[in-house]
């Protein structure tokens, strides 16, 4: 599997003009292989300008983008061979599904990977398993399925292509509970099962707390601040003071602090504040 190094990274839209906007200045991060990466921030802070730019879709201004310590615009003819390794799901993909079965839609990337019929029928198969699509889904139009359907169809088709790096914008935008739960249990699968490392965007930082594994927190176009999941939700009023929510039990954490409850500030799952919360009743939850 592959990791993402990100080397100073800046870019502006409609340079030199009077319209000029720096989206990203001298980011530097790392995204390791076998994690699940969560990328905050507030809006135009640079969050998708900077996920664009893993698969070659966007070029850096300035600064590299390194695949495996290989810069992918070292050779830009072979930028193709990058979208493979590294595929990116973007903001409502269920808007690109345009073949007449879903098999075929999950079937298309795999295709025009020139693999074999027997390996494209084993990698749709797998990638409708891991998204939680039934069979009799394969057969029916992309269009009769239900929002959350198309949503998993989607990513099925850049599952099907086995990247090493999975990157998602926004991944569950606009689905209700049930459906957010089903795309994210499915992320997690693909990484488990493959040991891809994967990028996941997104305003929710209750996901961001139960998915993720790391953090990096984007602020008016710089870095902020990476660590773990831990690390960062425990710096609540930096959070906060740039324009950012905290998971609720984060919150809930705090709220209890400021009545004189010495409680952890790293709390940030339901099972943890239930744990702690538990041993300071001495088990009486």
């Amino acid at each position: 599997m592959a990791k993402i190094t990100v080397d100073n990274v800046s870019y502006v839209y409609s340079a030199g003009t009077p319209f000029e906007v720096r989206a990203l200045d001298g980011v530097c991060i790392e995204i390791k292989e076998n994690t699940v990466t969560g990328i905050i921030g507030h809006t135009g802070s640079g969050k998708s300008t900077l996920v664009q730019m893993f698969n070659g879709l966007v070029k850096p201004s300035s600064g590299r983008i390194l695949l495996d310590g290989e810069d992918i615009w070292a050779k830009p003819k072979e930028i193709g061979k990058v979208r493979y390794r590294v595929g990116l799901v973007m903001q409502y993909p269920e808007y690109q599904l345009f073949e007449d079965t879903v098999w075929e839609d999950i079937a298309y990337g795999p295709k025009n990977m020139g693999l074999d019929g027997d390996e494209i029928k084993k990698r749709v198969s797998e990638a409708a398993e891991l998204v939680g699509l039934e069979k009799d889904a394969l057969e029916k139009s992309p269009f009769d399925l239900s929002g959350g359907q198309k949503r998993r169809a989607a990513i099925a088709g850049i599952m099907a292509m086995r990247p090493e790096v999975l990157v998602l914008d926004e991944p569950s935008a606009g689905l209700d509970p049930a459906g957010r739960n089903s795309i994210f249990d499915g992320i997690k699968r693909y990484a488990a099962a493959t040991g891809a490392a994967v990028i996941i965007v997104s305003h929710s930082m209750d996901d961001m707390a139960k998915y993720c594994s790391e953090l990096v927190v984007l602020s008016h176009s710089k870095v902020a601040m990476t660590g773990s999941c831990r690390e960062v939700f425990s710096k609540c009023e930096e959070l906060e003071s740039i324009g950012l929510g905290v998971p609720q039990m984060t919150r809930l954490v705090m709220l209890l602090r400021e009545k004189g409850i010495d409680v952890p500030t790293d709390i940030y799952t339901v099972d943890e504040a239930e744990a702690t919360l538990a041993r300071m009743l001495g088990g009486a939850l």
